[in-house]
């Protein structure tokens, strides 16, 4: 009992039924994220001296872009979860049972809001300066949908946060255990585990104080606040991911994800370096888009038509008054 009473216990099930419309907790996490990064990326924003709503209309395009990436990166480097003998192909679109790859998302994210910042006229780097922070704290809010998920977990381990994790039941579709319920609390062998979900759940707050501070204390601009946030987030990926037990993809002995964050690593760093060269933070004037100019300038015969003086009325004008 005193074991038990030492360890992290899971949730019964991810997923709640309205009627026939499933509400998953795993969805409900990504979409708070989303919020999280728009709020705070909106605020930071209009803070450097930019447009207020621009985040939002980057996001319009950013968002539905990173989602595909993130899926594209999954079945990527997961293929034989979907395309191996058994294996239903279109379950590759069932995006809401989970997988998103946060570096496919990133980088199609990337694209998404390249074009809507040329819309604008606003540099893609300031505005990945302005979202960095928001984005790790919301990758931190989609690592708790993992916890209700029951996934990405560790190997066993006897520490007190140890996570309880609980065997479920689908009597509708016994293979689709990620639907199920979790009756009787019976763990399963390995439990409890290491929890790294929430041990990356921790790291990524951690990235975004220090994304914040480094950025208030130096000034930091033309896309060196979003180097920075890569180069933390994936030292502590890379140790994390190593931990996790979950079916992956290796190469050379290691997964394909410690792969990843090493290259990307090294290549946020290189750019660090290299973008400190381009001198202070971008000029607020270079932040302000296009068409909040546009509006903002009134054409000047508008102007001149406001300003000029009422002309006296004409005597002829006057007698037909009047008459009138």
């Amino acid at each position: 009992m005193t074991a038990y009473l030492a360890t992290i216990p899971s949730p019964d099930r991810g997923v709640w039924h309205l009627g026939p419309i499933p509400i998953r907790a795993y969805a409900l996490c990504i979409i708070a994220g989303i919020i999280v990064a728009i709020w705070w990326g909106e605020r930071r924003w209009a803070a450097r001296g930019g447009t207020k709503g621009t985040v939002i209309d980057i996001a319009v395009f950013a968002v539905p872009f990173g989602l595909v990436g993130g899926r594209l990166y999954h079945v990527i480097t997961d293929p034989e979860l979907y395309f191996t003998e058994g294996k239903n192909p279109w379950n590759a679109f069932a995006i809401w049972d989970g997988g998103l790859g946060i570096w496919g998302a990133i980088a199609l994210g990337a694209v998404g809001a390249l074009i809507a910042c040329r819309r604008k006229g606003i540099p893609l780097p300031a505005m990945a300066d302005a979202i960095a922070p928001g984005i790790v704290v919301a990758q931190a809010i989609g690592r708790l949908g993992n916890y209700f998920n029951q996934e990405l977990y560790g190997a066993h381990t006897d520490l007190p946060w140890g996570l309880e994790v609980y065997q479920r039941f689908n009597p509708e579709d016994p293979d689709n255990l990620l639907n199920g319920v979790a009756t009787g609390h019976i763990p399963l062998p390995e439990s409890p585990v290491h929890p790294t979900f929430l041990y990356e759940l921790i790291w990524n707050l951690l990235v975004a104080l220090l994304v914040v501070w480094a950025d208030r204390k130096f000034k930091l601009g033309h896309g060196r606040a979003f180097a920075l946030y890569v180069a933390g987030y994936t030292v502590g990926r890379g140790w994390i991911e190593m931990m996790r037990t979950d079916t992956a993809n290796h190469i050379l002995g290691l997964r394909v994800n410690v792969w990843t964050s090493i290259l990307l690593f090294a290549g946020a760093v290189v750019y660090f370096v290299l973008a400190g060269r381009r001198g202070p933070r971008e000029a607020p004037e270079s932040l302000r888009s296009k068409d909040a100019e546009a509006a903002s300038e009134e054409p000047e015969h508008a102007k001149v038509t406001a300003d000029a003086p009422a002309e006296p009325e004409t005597p002829a004008e006057d007698e037909k008054k009047s008459e009138d």
